[in-house]
């Protein structure tokens, strides 16, 4: 009942803002209706958000690990970039967005979400286990992709301003898709196994779905189901990319009337998006399950800036706006702490509350920063 609900409130918002919308958003010079309006969507796009979640961890159920958190991570990402996107494509140009809502992906997951969820989990079980090899196999692409998109930008000599020349931009963007692609082949395919960890409680595996869905004359009522949460799946992400183009108006206009920092669009994007996936993460540590946790912070990461960097390349290609990849130098610093504490914090076998508290004030540096550069 509250799935239907939930699509009824989306979709009705939707054919709201489909029929008056362009006469609503005319009309955000009015503080209050501005507030009211972008709560409404705020309300909505989270609901809708929660209702992906929810649908997703249905088929890791159904699925397995890791295809279980990968089908999560992947509908997360298909959010950000529309909302990205839509702000993009906004009539006030906004040519830092993509790498203020990649780099506070970054921040919120690898040390917002990862820091609280390794203080939860020390406090509830000491310490915790998780598969090494899993670990390293994301960190080794985040450090790549990461690097190419945020930092390498600011020494090109081609462009100036932390930007990329068309070539370049084409260039990475293929390197980006293609390592990203063979990360996929191995993380659902020879090398499953890394993704999964059965030293102690974990996410359940196939072997955890009942008989009487996995095997046997039921199959078909697996591929049913399946297919049932898929279609909602669907269902609850196109109300959200539907909805992102008025919220990125709103956010456009709130914070140009504000005087707020142009980081804080970015910000506001990664929270919106991460929210549910960061409480998913919280919840499965909290239940000693730090390999799910682990695929899906490192996983967002990772899915951010394979898929991120090229969606808004090419959308700066297409439409002729200048794209600004290159991080302030304070930024930079954050970037290379946060990539070299990730590797020490999972270069062992447990983890501790002191890895936590560690990331926890890395992230409370760069929300200062935001507002007192």
């Amino acid at each position: 009942m509250a799935a239907l609900l939930r699509l009824v409130v989306a979709w009705g918002s939707v054919a709201a803002f489909s029929v008056y919308g362009s006469a609503w958003l005319a009309s955000l010079d009015s503080p209050l209706w501005a507030i009211g309006l972008f709560l409404w969507l705020f309300a909505v796009i989270m609901w809708a958000a929660f209702g992906v979640v929810h649908e997703a961890e249905e088929l890791a159920h159904m699925l397995g690990e890791p295809l279980g958190t990968l089908v999560l991570t992947l509908a997360i990402v298909v959010i950000e970039v529309a909302l990205v996107s839509a702000v993009m494509l906004s009539s006030k140009a906004v040519p830092t967005l993509g790498r203020d809502t990649m780099f506070a992906v970054l921040m919120i997951v690898l040390n917002g979400i990862v820091g609280l969820g390794l203080v939860i989990g020390g406090l509830r079980h000491h310490q915790q286990s998780y598969n090494l090899q899993g670990t390293s196999a994301f960190l080794s692409v985040i450090i790549p992709l990461a690097t190419i998109a945020l930092i390498i930008p600011n020494f090109t000599t081609s462009t100036t301003g932390g930007t990329l020349s068309t070539l370049q931009a084409v260039a990475f963007s293929v390197f980006t898709v293609s390592l990203y692609g063979i990360f996929l082949m191995i993380q659902t395919g020879r090398h499953r196994s890394f993704f999964i960890h059965d030293g102690g409680q974990m996410v359940r595996s196939n072997a955890d779905v009942p008989a009487d869905v996995e095997t046997g004359g039921a199959g078909g009522v697996k591929a049913r189901e399946v297919l049932k949460h898929t279609v909602l799946l669907i269902a609850n992400i196109l109300p959200i990319v539907l909805l992102s183009k008025s919220l990125a108006a709103i956010l456009d206009h709130g914070i140009e009337a504000l005087g707020a920092p142009t980081a804080l669009g970015g910000v506001l994007i990664a929270a919106i998006v991460f929210t549910p996936e960061g409480i998913s993460a919280l919840k499965a540590v909290a239940r000693n399950e730090l390999q799910r946790a682990i695929n899906l912070c490192l996983g967002a990461a990772t899915s951010t800036i394979g898929l991120t960097v090229p969606a808004i390349l090419a959308v700066g290609l297409i439409s002729g706006q200048t794209v600004v990849l290159g991080l302030a130098p304070t930024e930079m610093t954050l970037l290379v702490v946060t990539l070299i504490l990730s590797t020490l914090t999972f270069s062992g076998l447990r983890t501790t509350v002191l890895e936590g508290a560690v990331h926890l004030v890395v992230f409370f540096v760069y929300l200062v920063l935001i507002f007192s550069p």
